[in-house]
């Protein structure tokens, strides 16, 4: 297959990952579903996959393995930039 192309299935595989993470997170919580919340895990997704992209660039081969590993990573942006504007937040409330 053609490289471009398998960067390209990684980036959305880095989207899906991180929108995977969101909705678990809303299913785990019990809350209303709420779109404003939603649409930050939408921008992490996209920030994931301009970085799984960017990263790739540079790779000659993508084998299966790469495909697990991108999906965990942008779990992982989701997860960790969740949580990082959760203490941000906390931090900037005033007490």
């Amino acid at each position: 297959m053609n490289l471009q192309i398998e960067v390209a299935i990684l980036t959305v595989a880095a989207v899906l990952g991180a929108l995977f993470a969101a909705v678990m997170g809303w299913l785990e919580s019990g809350e209303a579903f709420n779109g404003r919340k939603f649409a930050s895990s939408v921008l992490r997704a996209v920030i994931a996959g301009i970085l799984i992209a960017v990263g790739y660039q540079y790779v000659s081969a993508v084998d299966a393995l790469d495909y697990l590993i991108v999906f965990l990573a942008g779990c992982g942006v989701d997860a960790v930039g969740n949580r990082a504007a959760g203490a941000i937040k906390a931090r900037a409330k005033p007490s």
